[in-house]
């Protein structure tokens, strides 16, 4: 689970949309791309991201 300070600052790069953490992802609420968190630390390329 991410800090949620650290989760409150976190934008998608995508969209610019807003994220929330779901089943250890980044699940942005406006294009709903799933970023991975590996090892604790958020990955939030848009490479890496599920759509």
């Amino acid at each position: 689970m991410l800090d949620r300070e650290l989760l409150s600052i976190l934008i998608c790069p995508a969209c610019r949309g807003e994220v929330k953490e779901e089943e250890n992802k980044i699940v942005c609420t406006k294009c709903k791309r799933k970023y991975p968190i590996c090892d604790g630390v958020p990955i939030m390329l848009i490479e890496e991201a599920e759509q």
